[in-house]
């Protein structure tokens, strides 16, 4: 299934740049998002390298995931497309 990365994990003074906050469509509630933990999901950047990462858990009360991936990811992969599989 398709999901749209929103934003990197922040905190005020932090980014971490592994871990990505994903939305995935039909999850509007924690419940949902906490059945997607475990799942893997890659990320294609336009010269068609995959970078793949794992959901580790909800992110909030309105269904979006935390995704930690393998590397750092760019920030031209904020707001495209990843596949959660």
């Amino acid at each position: 299934m398709d999901a749209l990365i929103t934003h990197f994990r922040r905190g005020r003074n932090t980014q971490h740049s592994s871990q990505m906050l994903i939305m995935v469509p039909n999850t509007a509630t924690r419940a949902a998002a906490q059945k997607l933990v475990g799942k893997v999901v890659v990320w294609e950047s336009p010269s068609k390298k995959q970078i793949k990462g794992v959901v580790l858990a909800p992110h909030g009360n309105k269904g979006i995931v935390r995704a930690k991936f393998e590397t750092g990811m760019p920030g031209q992969a904020i707001a495209s497309k990843v596949t959660v599989q």
